[in-house]
């Protein structure tokens, strides 16, 4: 995957409202469960989404909140499927919720 442009990444951060840029190299969001265990399960499902699509995010877990963060090492910096991602795990964050 190619490396996308400053103004692509902005453009891109709109279909992913609730990520932010981080240091113009990461996309970064956290997500707040009720409970430990639900934090978990989603941990779970997105090790299963990132390793179907071989891109794995950096997983930081503290109680009830998960934080993603993501970035195309091979492209040094952020692709689309940085952004296809995003979209998939908050999509099962919301099934969740549900």
């Amino acid at each position: 995957m190619e490396k996308l442009m400053p103004s692509e990444v902005h453009q891109m951060l709109s279909s992913v409202p609730n990520w932010k840029l981080t240091e113009e190299k990461w996309i970064e969001r956290k997500y707040r469960f009720r409970e430990y265990l639900k934090g978990i399960d989603f941990v779970q499902q997105v090790a299963n989404l990132s390793e179907q699509a071989n891109h794995h995010p950096f997983i930081s877990i503290d109680y009830k909140v998960v934080t993603l963060r993501i970035s195309s090492w091979n492209a040094r910096g952020l692709t689309a499927l940085d952004f296809e991602l995003a979209a998939k795990y908050d999509e099962f964050y919301n099934q969740m919720k549900s």
